[in-house]
């Protein structure tokens, strides 16, 4: 995630609970992935559980992404 994104998650996520849903939902499967790329071997139930931990993050990151697209144009209107 850009920068950018990230100040702008920060100045509006007391305002926005979904935002603030999906972003702490972001930064717990990070964590999470952290801790199994940092595993040298996964078993297969591992390596099934870090796919769909991939799928959801990356369609959280895309509900946070389209949330702040709705608040820019908000914002510049």
């Amino acid at each position: 995630m850009e920068q950018r994104d990230l100040d702008l998650i920060a100045k509006i996520v007391d305002e926005n609970a979904e935002l603030k849903g999906l972003y702490e939902e972001h930064i717990q499967f990070e964590k999470i992935l952290e801790k199994y790329e940092s595993k040298p071997f996964l078993t297969p139930e591992e390596d099934l559980e870090v796919k769909e931990l991939k799928k959801k993050k990356l369609a959280g990151k895309t509900e946070m992404m389209s949330l702040l697209e709705q608040y820019r144009k908000a914002e510049a209107n």
